[in-house]
């Protein structure tokens, strides 16, 4: 049996009871640690608390394993119960349907635990689900590459009044294009892109295309660690929320369309006020 379990956004304490039950009678346990991380995940002790509760290793699966040597999982599930731990939700990202469609395809047993994931934990602010539109993503720009694909479907969704999700990218054992180009791989260090500089490139992209899709003073929502007793969410133009400091990683950002009333008094308790959040923790 292969398990996908979903680790919920905030610590180790996140995980469903039902997971719990799941991972204790697994022979193997994987974490896929490249599309998301815990709160904790960023720490150098992050995977010996897991191993803690687990009370079994963890071995870290990153996007070259999952990606590229799969079939070591596939071939380790079809002899034992594996599990394979995913932040968040366990169809949060493509790359985990792909790893069920291989292990069917080998008559191997799936089960997924699902858990919360940044996809509905943005509720908290108050935009009601329904009306978001189509998810985007916002790469990090490089010199020579400068991708704006996510604008025309920006541009869909606030045609239809629907709010835009916008996931940011998280650059996690990378390697270098110099190391690539010799013929040796060498990673670079972990990037993880904020709230102020995803603004920064969608206001690029808009200056290029020129469409009037958004601007400096389209109202958004910045979210910071969510689902951790930390995390912070701000709303307000984009303009004002270049200037905030949303700490550490992870972020995420919101493009709002057309609100509500009842959305529009949940955001005023986020809204900057002269600069500066009225409220940043949980409701």
């Amino acid at each position: 049996m292969l398990y996908i379990i979903g680790l919920g956004l905030g610590d180790e304490r996140d995980i469903t009871l039902r997971g719990l039950e799941a991972v204790k009678k697994c022979d193997k346990v994987y974490i896929e640690a490249y599309t998301s991380l815990l709160s904790f995940g960023l720490s150098t002790d992050g995977l010996s608390t897991l191993e803690k509760l687990y009370g079994k290793p963890i071995a870290l699966a990153d996007r070259e394993m999952v990606e590229e040597k799969a079939d070591k999982i596939l071939s380790e599930s079809q002899e034992s119960n594996v599990a394979f731990l995913v932040v968040g939700d366990p169809f949060g990202a493509t790359t985990h349907t792909d790893l069920v469609v291989r292990a069917k395809k080998l008559g191997i047993q799936v089960k997924a635990v699902h858990n919360a994931s940044v996809m509905n934990a943005v509720g908290i602010c108050g935009l009601q689900l329904y009306r978001f539109g189509e998810t985007v993503s916002i790469p990090f720009f490089t010199e020579t590459w400068r991708p704006g694909s996510f604008y025309e479907k920006i541009k869909r969704n606030r045609s239809l009044g629907l709010h835009t999700l916008c996931l940011l990218d998280i650059r996690v054992k990378e390697p270098s294009l110099e190391s690539l180009c010799r013929g040796k791989k060498l990673y670079e260090p972990p990037r993880y892109m904020t709230v102020n500089i995803a603004i920064e490139q969608l206001l690029e992209v808009e200056l290029l295309q020129g469409e009037s899709v958004y601007n400096e003073d389209t109202l958004c929502v910045g979210f910071a660690r969510l689902g951790s007793e930390d995390q912070m969410i701000v709303a307000g133009t984009m303009r004002l929320l270049q200037m905030v400091d949303f700490g550490a990683p992870l972020h995420c950002l919101v493009i709002v369309g057309e609100t509500h009333p009842v959305e529009e008094e949940m955001l005023d308790f986020y809204r900057l006020t002269d600069d500066v959040p009225q409220h940043t923790g949980n409701v």
